[in-house]
């Protein structure tokens, strides 16, 4: 059986993939056809949202197939492959199809009800028949359900000793018939709810399946709720398909890979490495540019370190580099694409807090080159006074043949990149659109680096379906915790906390700020901005601070907190992609200086609001 289930997975799989590169061209076209013949197409506009939900949502239970669903594995990373298996089991069993089975009653009724009433397009010329993308989300779910049962199935298979699952088991279902009698709390249930869903985030459970596993629970056994509280989860979720913002996600996300995939940044990173290895700390150095390039052209923290861990890490140690100023500086610029545009934190944060994104594009653009100069200046400060940490690299080469060859690389990416972020600020193009003539510049790019291949289309659109369908599985796990969240008074809470009990704004500032350094140490930044961030934005809003600066603090924050040992998610990368080359107490003493310096930016762009809105509001 998990045979078949797979193998009907996979072929989904393979049909997004192709989508997602079709839904690519299909953007550049229309964009091409509307600003250079003015000929536009409601029909097109509404196949391409259609084909970006088919993706994400016929990409779910591929991504579950090959666990891609994030997880946070502090813990998980040292567990039997026993454990594993049960955690594995636990999971399919408690929280993924229960809720599945839950939201398919509720996307059922929602597709008859489109399919009687039968409804159309509301804009002239879109498309009739609509019941058949909200059929869409129907069938999703069902694969995701089967594709459960098969984790299932091949979990079982590797137990040794099926003892500790039973009791496991026996516990789940004596607390879970406990909690249905409704007796008295012993906590708040919003702090039940808190510490329950930390618990299971600590012990390795998927991110997005304990989010919503976790509200399912409590609107069934809290008191006065109910079910009928997730009743409107399947008609918000179908807002989320419609998001044309949350469309630029997959694009960007193509963007990036091919350009990894196409070796762009190996050749940056030798060609940077002669251009500035002359120079006491030139490696380092290159590797913060090289760095800054890859976050404005890939945005992708795990591919930037682990590419700059294999490839620069082994080249700065045979120079007698400081294991520490080399693991800090590639960790440090690795994250680099979480504040710099086009950042997909910068997306998410923009539709959380219904801002523009190509408002916090150009807002973010000063403070990514603030922490560039701070690495920068710090590398140069540190190998001068302590010349034995980063040695000059001598070299018999000609100077000047190095400059031009190392212009030579650079000058292709950075084209795309201005040619990319250029219409977004300049107001040409919808981040969408750019992104879609990012993946066509990209695809050119590599066609002229001779790296184009069948093999590129095929990893970079499949590792696009899974982190895609990863970040929207987050995104409906956290609504439906938003709305129980909500019903049972968090946000009334939150909101007399901070301006009734407080009522400073710079208070409220210090607070939210140290909450999400650290949660950044627990959880991924996608779950905190998709659960913690739409709790602030009303306070955010009633204390008058300007939306735009607190999305930009946020955004500083959450990077910082992929390098804060013990947890950072870049600590990780580095070290996995490291080996033996170094030990994590060099990671993590290589790594703080710079923690420094990302505070420092933090505290710049709060003394310095204006700073943000150089390159215009």
């Amino acid at each position: 059986m998990p045979y078949y289930i797979d193998t009907l997975t996979k072929k989904t799989g393979f049909l997004t993939a192709i989508l997602a590169l079709i839904l690519a061209l299909l953007v550049g076209y229309d964009a091409m056809m509307r600003y250079l013949f003015s000929e536009g197409s409601i029909a097109l506009q509404e196949i391409e949202w259609h084909i970006f939900d088919i993706v994400f949502l016929f990409g779910l239970s591929y991504a579950l197939k090959h666990d891609k669903h994030v997880r946070v594995d502090i813990f998980l990373a040292n567990y039997s492959q026993e454990k594993k298996a049960i955690v594995q089991i636990l999971s399919m069993l408690i929280l993924v199809i229960p809720f599945s089975l839950f939201f398919l009653s509720g996307a059922f009724d929602m597709t008859v009800q489109s399919y009687m009433q039968n409804e159309i397009s509301s804009d002239p010329g879109g498309l009739t028949h609509r019941f058949l993308i909200k059929g869409v989300l129907f069938v999703a779910f069902i694969l995701l359900v089967l594709q459960a049962i098969s984790e299932i199935i091949k979990a079982y298979q590797k137990l040794e000793s099926k003892q500790t699952l039973f009791i496991a088991l026996g516990v789940v279902v004596v607390l879970f018939s406990l909690s249905l009698l409704h007796l008295p709390f012993f906590l708040d249930p919003l702090l039940l709810m808190f510490f329950l869903t930390l618990f299971l985030l600590m012990s390795g459970f998927q991110v997005a399946f304990v989010f919503a596993g976790v509200a399912l629970l409590f609107a069934l056994i809290s008191e006065g709720l109910g079910v009928r509280v997730l009743e409107m989860l399947p008609y918000r979720v179908y807002g989320i398909m419609g998001n044309v913002t949350l469309m630029a996600v997959p694009l960007f996300i193509l963007m990036g890979l091919i350009l990894e995939k196409s070796k762009m940044a190996e050749d940056l990173l030798f060609s940077m490495g002669q251009l500035f290895g002359r120079v006491r700390g030139g490696l380092a150095i290159s590797v913060v540019v090289v760095g800054a390039i890859l976050a404005a052209s890939t945005g992708i923290v795990g591919a930037s370190v682990v590419m700059m861990s294999l490839i620069a890490l082994p080249l700065m140690l045979k120079h007698k580099y400081s294991p520490q100023l080399a693991t800090g500086a590639i960790a440090s610029s690795g994250t680099l694409g979480q504040i710099i545009p086009p950042s997909i934190v910068l997306i998410i944060l923009g539709d959380q807090m219904h801002l523009s994104v190509g408002d916090l594009f150009k807002a973010a653009v000063v403070p990514g080159l603030i922490l560039i100069v701070l690495y920068i200046l710090y590398i140069l400060i540190y190998a001068h006074f302590n010349k034995s940490v980063a040695p000059a690299i001598e070299s018999d080469e000609d100077y000047g043949k190095v400059v031009i060859k190392a212009l030579k690389l650079i000058a292709p990416p950075l084209l795309l990149i201005v040619a990319v972020l250029g219409s977004i600020f300049a107001g040409i193009a919808s981040p969408t659109e750019s992104a879609a003539f990012g993946v066509i510049g990209a695809l050119m790019l590599a066609f002229y680096n001779g790296q184009f291949s069948f093999e590129l289309l095929r990893y970079t659109s499949i590792e696009t379906v899974k982190l895609t369908s990863m970040i929207f599985m987050i995104l409906i796990g956290a609504t439906a915790f938003s709305l129980v969240f909500n019903e049972l008074g968090g946000d009334v809470m939150a909101m007399e906390f901070f301006t009734g009990d407080m009522g400073d704004k710079w208070t409220f500032i210090l607070i939210a700020m140290l909450v999400i350094f650290l949660l950044g140490f627990f959880i991924d930044f996608i779950e905190i901005a998709f659960v913690v961030v739409p709790i602030l934005v009303p306070i955010v809003h009633a204390f008058g601070i300007d939306p735009v600066w607190f999305a930009i603090l946020i955004a500083l924050n959450l990077q910082a907190s992929f390098l804060t040992p013990p947890f950072g998610f870049a600590l990780f990368y580095l070290k996995g992609a490291s080996g033996n080359m170094v030990t994590t107490g060099q990671i993590y003493r290589g790594v703080i200086p710079f923690i420094g310096l990302q505070l420092l930016a933090l505290l710049i762009i709060v003394l310095f609001p204006d700073l943000i809105y150089i390159f215009g509001k």
